[in-house]
């Protein structure tokens, strides 16, 4: 299918509608145009209302701190971002911020969500898996908790 612009896709329609109305008034036909395009407008107002709003940000799993056998590097911390499967896929995903969202007791600032920032520093693997590195270390309860990776 060709995609047409709204300038002539217009154009076409209406002289598609002068085409169908026989020509004996020519004022009658402008009033009948003016009514299609005011009815087109209308249209547009209303599909902008039901617009969802769009998530700005990709899910992602924390799944525990970079290590080796005895060795755990609690400044590097592993991520698994949905949609993900390849190395090539998560260059993608270098130098973006990741929030880690979560809830405490204490009420801050009339809120009882706070939230961890760190950045993703490169890949992990040839599985999609990516090393973050957050300001402050990520506590070991957050292990298997969903963060924020932002576009």
């Amino acid at each position: 299918p060709a995609i047409v612009s709204g300038g002539l896709l217009k154009a076409f329609r209406l002289n598609l509608v002068s085409e169908s109305v026989p020509q004996s008034n020519p004022t009658e036909t402008m009033a009948g145009e003016k009514k299609q395009i005011a009815a087109g407008a209308a249209k547009k107002k209303v599909e902008k209302k039901t617009k969802q709003p769009v998530r700005l940000y990709a899910k992602g799993v924390i799944l525990g701190y970079k290590r080796s056998k005895s060795n755990s590097y609690a400044n590097c911390t592993l991520l698994k971002i949905d949609g993900v499967r390849t190395r090539d896929d998560a260059a993608w995903y270098f130098g973006k911020r990741v929030a880690y969202v979560y809830k405490a007791k204490k009420e801050v600032k009339n809120s009882k969500f706070r939230v961890m920032w760190g950045k993703v520093r490169r890949a992990h693997g040839n599985s999609g898996v990516v090393r973050a590195k957050f300001r402050k270390n990520i506590p070991p309860r957050a292990f298997g908790a969903p963060c924020r990776v932002m576009m």
